[in-house]
């Protein structure tokens, strides 16, 4: 017999967690369970302890915010904090990105950030006369300035850029209708385009996704005064105290718990079939998962095969994304003049973060790591031959795909697995992959040296059930009339939907929490539950 539940969310993730968290603060008497297929909470947030540094904390997933542009996440890091104890705390720092010091290896020619602005004669790129003489990010704040004039002003809130780009036209055409890299190049050229993508060390943010959404979106992640914070403890420690909240309510979270395919039964009851469980029977059901997860339940669920649901979820596409932490007994890198933010390159590693201390300060002696790839967009494709081939594993006819060598650090070689956190070996890297990395990091330092690396973790968000490490918009798609539609697809229909994906700060926590609050207000007009919001 199936388990009634009043409302089951599926998904662990940020927006999963945070709305039965809300929720049963709400409503204690509620019956809400939280399930999850995989044996952890925290989604795309996936913090781990490096082995033999006690004092870092290794973001495999999301790695900071932007307090200033994202209220949301602002407003929970207070919330959670205001009883926490001393040992409960979720304390961030100044997050380090670009220094004046640090390294750009384009075309074979070695830069300093400062060299940008200081000495544009040393930089190997064919830019016009106006163009010359600004930094990467600059480029393309310019060029967004002839797009959309008046955007770039000091004071403006996303929301209000957003409204400028809403309706916007750019050479006869609406800008929703048109791809950020189209018009990107008719304002700048593809010299500078192409400085912008190689010294700004992504390719998907830049790519031809909507330009309607892509503008804000920069501005903010990217723009005008950007200036992130990192967690002491991890990110992942903010999804895992928000179940920690829900638990002690009296919520329940079941890991290990993959649904398989769902229906809406006649009476709106929706019936969850899980793989190696008993069915649950749900009052109301909120998918809190990535698209690709989405898509991965349309085989057997009539609902997800709508044509208007359909056109709905396939309004945004995954974007492929991995990172590769290294660590090694000493900051080798010091030598080279960077100890903090990120190197850039137009080579395939693309970014290499020089790891802070969980306090935000850089380490300059002893144990020591580094984000040794940062890598998105078709650049991915380089990797192919490094590791297990990306996408793959779903596929009936690719399901025996042999996996890679891994790399086998240090603890692992001297049988200490005792000392490691379990995560950081279930993420060993591949270890081709990691050689093919070193080799590249000495090139872009100018060394003619490089120690050996003593562990190294590995983790590709390309793969299923993910998709991808975030979410952009579609051209042509209306994405401020999406986003309220997509928590309740189907208005007589208890089936909701948030997540990253189907919001206005795509690849953020934030996103996460916007589309939370959003079914979180379609469902306070329930009458099973109080009609109040449950904000």
């Amino acid at each position: 017999m199936a388990q009634e539940l009043d409302i089951a969310i599926v998904g662990a993730g940020v927006s999963g967690v945070y709305s039965a968290w809300k929720l049963k603060q709400q409503h204690p008497n509620l019956n809400i369970t939280v399930f999850e297929a995989s044996h952890r909470v925290g989604g795309r947030l996936l913090s781990v302890a490096p082995p033999g540094i006690p004092n870092m904390v290794a973001e495999l997933g999301g790695m900071r915010i932007l307090p200033a542009v994202q209220p949301r996440i602002a407003a929970l890091l207070e919330a959670l904090n205001k009883d926490a104890g001393p040992n409960e705390r979720i304390d961030t720092y100044d997050f380090p990105v670009d220094q004046d010091q640090n390294i750009s290896y384009l075309r074979g020619t070695y830069l300093r950030l400062s060299d940008f602005t200081q000495h544009p004669e040393k930089v190997p790129y064919k830019l016009k006369f106006l163009e010359s003489g600004n930094s990467a990010g600059t480029l393309v704040i310019n060029a967004i300035e002839q797009i959309v004039p008046g955007i770039t002003a000091p004071g403006l809130t996303e929301e209000q850029r957003r409204e400028m780009t809403r309706d916007a036209e750019f050479a006869g055409e609406k800008l929703y209708k048109q791809g950020f890299w189209q018009v990107l190049v008719r304002v700048m050229s593809g010299e500078a385009y192409q400085l912008a993508m190689d010294a700004g060390g992504y390719q998907s943010t830049l790519n031809n996704w909507n330009a309607a959404d892509a503008i804000p979106w920069f501005l903010s992640d990217f723009g005008v005064d950007a200036k992130y914070k990192g967690f002491k403890r991890g990110f992942q420690q903010v999804p895992l105290t928000v179940a920690r909240r829900f638990e002690a309510l009296g919520g329940n979270i079941q890991l290990d718990s993959p649904v398989s395919h769902f229906e809406v039964e006649p009476d709106k009851r929706v019936r969850l079939t899980f793989k190696d469980k008993p069915e649950v029977l749900a009052r109301v059901v909120i998918l809190a998962m990535p698209r690709r997860a989405l898509d991965l339940l349309r085989e057997g669920t009539p609902f997800l095969r709508r044509q208007d649901v359909t056109e709905l979820l396939h309004t945004v596409t995954p974007q492929p994304l991995f990172k590769l932490f290294t660590t090694y007994r000493d900051p080798w890198w010091l030598p080279a003049g960077v100890k903090a933010g990120r190197t850039t390159t137009d080579l395939p590693v693309r970014q290499t973060y020089y790891w802070p201390k969980n306090d935000g300060t850089a380490a300059t002696q002893g144990p020591s790591m580094l984000m040794a790839s940062y890598d998105d967009g078709t650049n991915i494709g380089f990797w192919d031959s490094f590791r297990d081939k990306r996408g793959l594993g779903w596929l009936a006819e690719a399901r025996n795909v042999p996996k890679k060598e891994r790399f086998i650090g240090l603890h692992k070689r001297l049988a200490r697995d005792g000392e490691v956190d379990s995560e950081w070996t279930k993420h060993d890297a591949p270890k081709a992959m990691v050689a093919e990395i070193q080799r590249q990091l000495q090139l872009i330092h100018g060394l003619g040296f490089v120690p050996d690396v003593l562990e190294a973790a590995y983790r590709d968000w390309g793969q299923d059930p993910y998709g991808g490490g975030w979410n952009s918009w579609n051209i042509g798609v209306r994405s401020h009339e999406v986003i309220q539609k997509v928590p309740q697809p189907v208005a007589d229909t208890p089936v909701y939907i948030c997540g990253e994906a189907y919001s206005g700060a795509q690849g953020w926590v934030e996103g996460a929490l916007e589309t939370a609050d959003l079914v979180l207000d379609k469902l306070a007009a329930l009458p099973l539950l109080n009609p109040k919001s449950v904000r």
